[in-house]
């Protein structure tokens, strides 16, 4: 049995406008193990984020696939890959993702409800109690902080206990202080629960927390560090 969660195999990605033909990735190819965390890095449009649209599927390469799990994303329809994701794979935004007609407790239950779980308001009240926002149950994202806000998109993403945890810039909207709490808190759910994360970050610190830093430049894979 593999021990490999992702796989992404000699991926490339071009868009074509009035203007011609723009590669954004060209020739990207790395696997990570189950449970290893990675960190995406690069300046501004070097493609990072274009990358992990491609390995959660919602995205399509212009050649090269990503599996998940041995299953390989772009043999699949996108009703395919949907299942899959919510089967397999958690996410958080810079921009928190919330639906702000749902109380905090709605928008976690939200996953676990479409998965059919039947205890999904008592797993929801637990998961929301482990990242600190026990008392906080019944407010709307409108009335919540930044990072009561990203609190609660943490406990959705791990809620289902993922296989694969995906952040774009988690911390982006966050000052520094909240952010390197909301970081610890995920490294700390992560470990709890043996996900496979990776994180598209600015933020060097954060990066040095993972076990992988996959450096992109110009859309190609500059430097991979491993931690010893």
């Amino acid at each position: 049995m593999s021990d490999v969660m992702i796989a992404v195999q000699h991926v490339f990605k071009s868009v074509t406008d009035s203007t011609g033909s723009l590669t954004i990735l060209r020739d990207i190819d790395f696997t990570l193990n189950k449970g290893e965390t990675a960190a995406i890095v690069g300046a501004s449009g070097s493609g990072k984020s274009t990358l992990l649209s491609i390995v959660a599927g919602l995205d399509t390469p212009s050649q090269g696939t990503v599996h998940i799990d041995g299953v390989d994303l772009f043999a699949l329809s996108e009703d395919q890959r949907a299942a899959l994701r919510s089967q397999k794979v958690g996410f958080v935004f810079q921009s928190f993702q919330l639906l702000g007609n749902l109380t905090a407790l709605e928008n976690v239950m939200l996953p676990l409800e479409l998965a059919g779980q039947r205890d999904a308001r008592a797993t929801a009240t637990q998961m929301l109690q482990r990242v600190g926002l026990g008392e906080r149950l019944s407010s709307y994202p409108k009335v919540l902080s930044g990072g009561e806000q990203q609190r609660v998109a943490l406990a959705r993403a791990f809620v289902v206990r993922p296989a694969v945890l995906l952040a774009d810039e988690p911390t982006g909207s966050l000052d520094f202080a909240t952010g390197a709490k909301i970081m610890e808190l995920m490294f700390e759910l992560n470990r709890e629960q043996g996900t496979t994360l990776v994180l598209v970050t600015h933020d060097r610190a954060i990066a040095q927390r993972c076990e992988r830093r996959i450096t992109i430049e110009a859309g190609q894979v500059a430097a991979e560090r491993v931690e010893a």
